[in-house]
């Protein structure tokens, strides 16, 4: 089990940062641009394509996977693997997204100043070694704080809110109900992941007004005079092999893009080198895009 959550926590120390300013991007391109990309090819699915720089992209680098991107304005999805974007992984702690929404819906936090009290343990990663209010806990990316806040929770009301949100496919029993997200049966696939991020932002959700504006500000990742990016990450590491996720959507005047990596490490790849690459592959991504 220890093997199991030390790759599974190592992300925080790599890739969760605080949100951060940046002033500094790309202009958005123009409409008509999207109908020029290089030797793009639709797939049976119209509203699906297969794009090549992002196959480019996914090519010469350490790790293989999906990158999917949806352009809410055009109903479109961009990929360099669309099979892989069907195939479902372990949601690891993009979970919090959901369980965040569960903590302010059961009262187990009342906003996200509330503070999570250390318990004076060790825990798998210093970061993690204090007092922190609930915003801390979700972009440092605090399995144990969560998992407090699913046992104060309690099974029953974890297997009601899963299945209210509809967040994938969440397997878990009495004795799983505070970790099924990293370890288990439980599976999303990238599509899913968008599909849920929608419903999010549509407040289409059984959550009040409230706990979707608290949240909302939570998982705002990079906030600039152009855009809003909202993510998560997520890392397991199911049969001994590394999973990488990140999630999350943009919002960009009066556009609107979601996307969803999911990554395995090329053989060969440190662990290291590959954590970073999720949340690297996918701004490299939109920025190509002309999103960022």
């Amino acid at each position: 089990m220890k093997k199991i959550y030390f790759f599974v926590l190592l992300v925080a120390g790599f890739a969760c940062t605080q949100p951060k300013d940046q002033n500094d991007h790309d202009q958005h391109p123009k409409k008509e641009g999207r109908k020029k990309q290089d030797k793009q090819k639709i797939t049976d699915a119209s509203q699906e394509i297969l794009d090549s720089s992002l196959i480019k992209l996914m090519k010469t680098a350490p790790a293989k996977g999906a990158i999917l991107i949806y352009d809410y304005q055009q109903k479109r999805y961009y990929s360099n693997d669309f099979e892989w974007a069907k195939r479902g992984q372990l949601p690891a702690s993009t979970f919090k997204i959901p369980n965040s929404l569960i903590a302010l819906e059961v009262g187990t936090v009342k906003n996200d100043s509330t503070l999570i009290k250390w318990d004076g343990n060790k825990r798998y990663l210093k970061i993690w070694e204090k007092d922190m209010i609930f915003r801390q806990a979700f972009h440092l990316s605090c399995l144990p704080c969560y998992q407090e806040l699913s046992r104060k929770a309690g099974e029953e009301q974890m297997h009601a809110w899963v299945d209210k949100l509809k967040y994938g496919k969440m397997v878990f029993d009495s004795t799983s109900y505070d970790r099924f997200w990293v370890v288990g049966e439980s599976l999303i696939t990238p599509f899913q992941q968008i599909e849920f991020l929608m419903r999010f932002h549509e407040k289409k959700l059984p959550i009040t007004e409230r706990t979707d504006k608290i949240a909302k500000r939570m998982m705002i990742k990079e906030q600039t005079d152009q855009y809003v990016l909202r993510a998560k990450t997520g890392l397991s590491n199911p049969e001994g092999k590394l999973n990488g996720w990140f999630v999350g959507y943009v919002e960009k005047g009066d556009d609107l893009y979601f996307f969803a990596t999911n990554l395995d490490p090329k053989p060969g790849t440190p662990d290291k080198k590959f954590i970073p690459l999720r949340i690297e592959l996918t701004m490299k991504a939109l920025k190509q895009k002309g999103i960022l």
